[in-house]
């Protein structure tokens, strides 16, 4: 197969490098990574519970990623450059397949954490303040969902 018929296919997969959906797919992929790491911010004592801390670290590298590539889509948008060269999506395929096996597990060792907390330790029931619950199952599907 030849690299003009590769990069012919690869203009019409939804999500493209270089396309608006491209852009709001990693818009979508920084805003969640940036609130993941706010709300764990703003948690009273994370940083003494490692799982938490490598979550923020892991949200904090997406949202990275995700803020490099939406800028890059920016640029192509704006100077209509082609992204879609096997080369750089190969790339672009690593990065994003790197962060988001980082992403999931630091989402699934902080849901340990959690459940750790709420069935074995009874640490919820202990500080009522705190908001325990089955949403720790829905912020790990999106996390893992997302990136």
């Amino acid at each position: 197969m030849k690299i003009e018929d590769m990069t012919e296919r690869m203009k019409d997969f939804f999500g493209s490098p270089g396309t608006w959906t491209g852009f709001a797919l990693r818009s979508a992929q920084c805003g969640f990574a940036a609130a993941s790491v706010g709300v764990m911010a703003s948690a009273n004592s994370f940083s003494n519970y490692t799982a938490f801390c490598y979550l923020i670290a892991s949200m904090g590298l997406q949202l990275l990623w995700s803020l490099g590539l939406a800028c890059l889509d920016i640029y192509a948008l704006k100077t209509k450059r082609d992204l879609r060269n096997p080369v750089l999506v190969s790339l672009f395929v690593v990065g994003d397949w790197v962060t988001a096996i980082l992403s999931f597990a630091a989402a699934c060792s902080s849901a340990g954490v959690v459940l750790l907390f709420e069935k074995d330790v009874h640490f919820c029931k202990m500080f009522p303040q705190l908001a325990c619950g089955r949403l720790h199952d829905v912020f790990i599907e999106l996390i893992w969902l997302l990136s």
